[in-house]
């Protein structure tokens, strides 16, 4: 199917703090449904239990380092300094549209009701990937912490059939409990995320500092490669560490009906939250390295940074600490899932999705969306049994939930870029004011370079991470759909989206809920 769209108009300037500025979406054409309730530590939080440094540095540290060796290290400043670029151009799109579903309304009102439809469905099969490989990290830290956690037996290992198989049941508990908190109520689900994220970031701090006082070498070692492949593989394949867990900063974003004073908060935790994950996540890769009693012994490429902690500091403050980890794990799920049933929540409220009168259907006891919630738990579910088929989907599911949603990062600041090269985006003075009656945030005239820089780091890391490569994907060999995994899963979800596409506008004609005009309600 051939998908034609007029050029989208020049966008005036966002509602003025008269207009929307007491949070309200009715200049966007939305009735205020979900509760808000949210101050800025619970928006801070859904950000970063998104990214939760904790379960991402240990659930990748292995791999990263198993490729690159010490030199890998490097390529977290490089990642950071990308993302940065990509939350800047968010957190001003954040200031001007508060409304779910951040990454499809963004990119809808920045390019057309077409672009934006595919942007938006592809991040949320994306996060559903993501909800998939949070879950399946349970694995790193909880048979480390106590045996009676391998419930199939066998060796833990996440690489080996029985650590596998042991991951796809661990996540299959998780989800069920993160499905329950996240259909609750809105206070439950803020109040698990705010309690989460102040023991991660304590937690975190406490590793860091335990790491770096227990030091075996200094930090010249990072100098070093070593792993499968030499400095460029150090280069493109460990980034992969890097790439996994700097994502999920737009969930503040994602979270902006919920919370007060969205054009003030969003932007600030945005931005907060990726800085915080950045600073906390690179001294823990590095503090890793320093303090692992051996860089040759083949461990620490295979189990990571939990073993650092049970041999470096004893295996009682060791697995003290690993439960920490395994808290962090639990609410990054929740956190993920959140953001995937705002996403589903968003798209179906504008009558863009089969069942969507379900889907936008938001319980009046709760103020929470249910099915949505439901939807995104089941699918990841599915996923997550992926494991039990073989090791190397546990690496093809992270992989391709990183490409998934580097891809559809690119389809908000692509659009953007092209919005700045035509003279169309506002200058800083007529860009509108937030509830306090202050300048909304604005790069200025940074914009246009800060722009052009993330969408060309976003279009070579989407390759970097998409690249079917053997050694990376299929080790082991024979599985030749795993080493394509990412390209295969990607086209999937794109033809998948086009038979969606065709049902979803017969599904708005029967009557299923709308919105105004996306392309021209309440534009920048």
């Amino acid at each position: 199917m051939t998908v034609t769209t007029d050029p989208a108009p020049p966008p005036p300037p966002p509602p003025s703090a008269g207009a929307a500025g007491d949070g309200t979406l009715a200049a966007f054409g939305y009735r205020q449904e979900l509760r808000r309730q949210m101050g800025r530590y619970a928006s801070f939080a859904a950000g970063f239990s998104f990214i939760s440094v904790l379960t991402t540095v240990f659930q990748f540290f292995a791999f990263g380092y198993s490729f690159g060796g010490p030199l890998f290290l490097w390529t977290w400043p490089a990642v950071l300094a990308g993302q940065l670029l990509v939350a800047a151009c968010f957190a001003e799109l954040a200031a001007r549209y508060p409304i779910s579903g951040a990454v499809y309304q963004w990119s809808t009102r920045l390019s057309g009701p077409a672009f934006g439809w595919f942007t938006g469905w592809i991040m949320v099969i994306g996060q559903v990937v993501v909800v998939a490989a949070a879950a399946l990290a349970l694995q790193v830290v909880l048979p480390a912490i106590w045996s009676g956690f391998q419930l199939a037996g066998g060796d833990p290992a996440p690489t080996t059939a029985t650590g596998a198989a042991n991951a796809a049941l661990l996540a299959l508990v998780l989800l069920v409990l993160t499905t329950v908190v996240n259909v609750v109520d809105n206070r439950v689900m803020s109040a698990v995320n705010r309690v989460g994220v102040t023991a991660e970031i304590i937690g975190a701090v406490l590793i860091v500092v335990l790491l770096f006082t227990h030091a075996e070498r200094g930090a010249g070692v990072t100098l070093r490669t070593g792993g499968q492949g030499g400095p460029v593989a150090a280069l493109l394949v460990g980034s992969f560490t890097a790439a996994y867990v700097l994502i999920g900063f737009d969930s503040a974003g994602e979270m902006s009906e919920e919370t007060r004073n969205p054009r003030r908060t969003a932007p600030r935790t945005i931005l907060g939250a990726l800085a915080a994950a950045g600073v906390l996540g690179g001294l823990l890769l590095l503090g890793g390295v320093l303090a692992a009693p051996s860089l040759e012994d083949g461990r620490l490429a295979t189990e990571g940074l939990g073993y650092v902690l049970t041999s470096s500091l004893g295996s009682g403050v060791g697995r003290a600490l690993l439960a920490d980890v395994a808290v962090a794990i639990c609410v990054a799920t929740l956190a993920i899932q959140t953001a995937g049933t705002r996403m589903l929540f968003s798209m179906a409220r504008d009558g863009m999705l089969p069942l969507s009168a379900r889907l936008a259907k938001v319980s009046p006891r709760t103020g929470m969306p249910f099915a949505p919630a439901l939807v995104v738990g089941v699918l990841a579910a599915v996923l997550a049994l992926l494991n039990l088929a073989s090791p190397e989907a546990f690496l093809a599911i992270g992989t391709t939930c990183i490409a998934m949603l580097y891809l559809a990062y690119a389809g908000v600041t692509a659009p953007m870029l092209v919005r700045r090269l035509r003279g169309q985006w506002p200058a800083p003075e007529a860009g509108g004011r937030d509830e306090l009656g202050r300048p909304l945030f604005s790069l200025g005239r940074w914009g246009l370079p800060v722009n052009a820089l993330a969408v060309g780091y976003g279009l070579l890391m989407t390759v970097n991470l998409s690249w079917p490569r053997a050694g990376v994907y299929d080790p082991a060999g024979g599985h030749w759909y795993f080493q394509w995994f990412t390209v295969l899963f990607v086209g999937a979800t794109v033809a998948a989206g086009v038979l969606c596409r065709r049902r979803a506008p017969a599904a708005a004609a029967a009557g299923e809920p709308g919105r105004t005009d996306a392309a021209e309600a309440a534009p920048v």
